[in-house]
């Protein structure tokens, strides 16, 4: 008895390190259970997108990777999410309500100026981005220009759709509210805390534009740090015997609020979910254009991360591929 306790002492201490060291421990795929034929075509398919990077953990270890995994890129829309678990503990510490509106925060816009209506939008509002503000923003694409519906089409909250406004306007209140920089707050509250190997406050920058006051704020992130924020949200927000983000706000911050025409996609606070009847419960990811993806499957304990530099693939991966690949490495895992 006394050397079965003893063995599952290790066994638990050899997770810990390798779910929460300073860097990833690999796993041998055929003794985990994985089918090698499977990992094999995923990883043929992965190179023919040719992305930058890309991480398969599970269980807090390295099952595979495939191209330059420490390398930082843009990651686009990723910044959102990440916005997202800062959100998280500043609503705990009680410095963020989620009910304010954007009148009690003293939130306005220029060169047009929002109206009374889109002033009750609140910050929850904002998260799923259902605040009914259709102004000009930074660091848009142009297919979200040409869709964004007209000034006043929609009440604050009745109406989805997927607005860099919304998401620019919470850094605004982040850093009005909590009186830190959005990359500094990053960096001390989430990235030291999980041993990022790579990110630092300088891998983040404000977008200024003429069409708006708000910036927006661009990450630069590597396959392997954005794996551990993976790993750290499969984990309920606990890394360690730490908790970073409570475990009630991972829960809430990827719930489905809203879905894609399609049915198939949630929405919930700057994440994305995906359907429990493929991929289990709670299953979701975060996505920046071009191919950037943070994917975590709880019902295989598994985290998928995708880095893209567009300088060197101009353009980028679809998401819709992604979620190809992400099914070939789902069927080949035990």
């Amino acid at each position: 008895m006394r050397l079965i306790i003893i063995i599952a002492a290790l066994l638990i201490a050899v997770f810990s390190a390798s779910a929460s060291g300073r860097s990833w421990q690999s796993a041998d795929p055929g003794s985990a259970g994985w089918s090698i034929e499977g990992l094999k075509q995923a990883q043929n398919y992965a190179l023919s997108l040719r992305p930058t990077g890309i991480m398969v953990v599970q269980d807090g270890r390295i099952i595979a990777s495939w191209g330059d995994v420490s390398r930082k890129v843009n990651v686009a829309s990723v910044r959102k999410s990440l916005l997202s678990a800062l959100y998280g503990i500043a609503v705990s510490e009680g410095r963020i309500n989620l009910g304010s509106t954007l009148a009690e925060l003293g939130i306005d816009d220029r060169p047009l100026a929002l109206t009374e209506t889109e002033k009750q939008a609140t910050v929850r509002d904002l998260l799923m981005s259902r605040s009914g503000v259709y102004h000009p923003a930074a660091y848009e694409t142009a297919d979200i220009k040409r869709k964004r519906p007209a000034r006043g089409s929609h009440e604050p909250s009745s109406f989805w759709f997927y607005n860099n406004w919304d998401f620019n306007t919470l850094g605004t209140i982040y850093r009005q509210r909590t009186g830190e920089d959005i990359f500094q707050s990053f960096e001390q509250k989430i990235a030291r805390p999980i041993q990022m190997e790579d990110f630092s406050h300088r891998d983040g920058h404000y977008v200024k534009e003429q069409a708006s006051e708000h910036p927006a704020y661009p990450f630069r992130l590597s396959a392997r740090d954005a794996a551990r924020f993976g790993q750290l949200f499969l984990d309920g927000g606990r890394w360690g015997d730490r908790q970073i983000i409570p475990s009630s706000w991972v829960k809430e911050a990827t719930t489905a609020y809203s879905w894609t025409k399609r049915g198939r996609q949630g929405y919930g606070y700057m994440w994305w979910s995906l359907p429990s009847d493929v991929w289990g419960l709670n299953a979701a990811y975060a996505a920046g254009y071009g191919g950037q993806i943070i994917a975590f499957i709880p019902s295989k304990r598994l985290v998928v991360t995708q880095t893209v530099d567009l300088s060197q693939n101009p353009k980028g991966i679809k998401t819709s591929h992604f979620i190809d690949l992400l099914r070939e490495i789902v069927s080949a895992a035990p």
